[in-house]
């Protein structure tokens, strides 16, 4: 059954990326991250002729996205599957080169306003964070069986948690007395370990554990390497790589991809010469990273993090 609820979501950074990928007439845009479908309206709105390639690993997104984007007929094709997989889709399609390929890699509010997917503590519900239910280990499967020194280093490595270590054993001893299976008792967990000072801060002392947890659940760290790649080597010659990210192990990984591309040379710095032969393969399109206006903070208080930051193929 649909939501019935109006698709009136409007994604972050949506004038940027669009301006940013550029006109490509009777291009091929893939949107590996398409969600609720705001973006992909928007780049079927600025190009009439382009056609847009829908991807992404949740049902109920595409779902709303077939809503959304019904009108455009053929110009727009769905496919759930993940994003570091676009050789496969593409190779399905019969489509060889694109012309674009945008991600934003935060979470849609579709999903965080859903408690039965258990990506937010603002909501109690069981405790799943995968971006596919229908694949892989939950968040309550993972924090059941992971050993206490793997908790600590996923909450220190991805959630650049500073309490990762006293976090970790505070799991490990409420685990041992019952699971820890909803959004609100690992939230608990969290608050009780931390110092009182630390509960009082800006942020909730919850969000980085829950990041890192979705971030491992759901590997995206490493999706967004394979993606990048994979989607560059598709594109075009002066087709456009463009990536959202909302935290700084993401956007690290991006900004270093396109500082690899834009080079002219990847030797050790302490060779007396370049024997690498690389030639430059991206200009890189955003000096530094584009971000919301506070006009579109004030309206949309999740899009305060958000960077974005593109590249060309030369």
């Amino acid at each position: 059954m649909s939501d019935p609820r109006p698709i009136d979501h409007t994604p972050v950074l949506r004038d940027e990326a669009v301006h940013l990928l550029g006109p490509h007439p009777r291009g091929v845009i893939v949107d590996g991250t398409v969600g609720l479908g705001g973006h992909a309206e928007a780049i079927l709105e600025a190009e009439p002729t382009v056609r847009v390639i829908g991807i992404d690993r949740d049902a109920a997104a595409l779902g709303r996205a077939g809503e959304r984007l019904a009108r455009y007929g053929d110009r727009t094709t769905l496919i759930r599957a993940d994003y570091r997989d676009i050789d496969s889709v593409l190779n399905d399609l019969g489509i060889n080169r694109i012309d674009g390929f945008l991600l934003d890699l935060g979470i849609s509010s579709l999903q965080l306003d859903d408690a039965n997917r258990g990506f937010s503590f603002r909501l109690d519900g069981p405790l799943d964070m995968r971006m596919d239910p229908s694949r892989g280990v939950s968040a309550a499967d993972w924090i059941a069986t992971a050993r206490q020194t793997e908790i600590a280093e996923v909450l220190a490595d991805y959630g650049e948690e500073r309490y990762a270590a006293r976090i970790a054993r505070a799991i490990d001893e409420a685990r041992q007395r019952e699971p820890i299976e909803t959004t609100e008792a690992l939230a608990e967990v969290v608050r009780a370990a931390v110092p009182a000072s630390y509960r009082r801060g800006r942020i909730d002392p919850a969000t980085r554990t829950f990041q890192a947890i979705r971030i491992r659940v759901n590997d995206e760290l490493d999706a967004l390497e394979m993606g990048l790649r994979a989607g560059f080597d598709r594109l075009a010659p002066v087709g456009v790589l463009a990536v959202i990210s909302f935290h700084s192990l993401e956007d690290r990984i991006v900004k270093r991809f396109f500082q690899e591309k834009a080079a002219d040379c990847i030797c050790p710095p302490e060779l007396p010469s370049c024997v690498c032969d690389k030639e430059v393969e991206a200009a890189i399109l955003t000096k530094r990273p584009v971000t919301p206006s506070p006009d579109e903070i004030e309206a949309n208080p999740r899009a305060r993090s958000a960077k974005l930051r593109a590249a060309r193929v030369v």
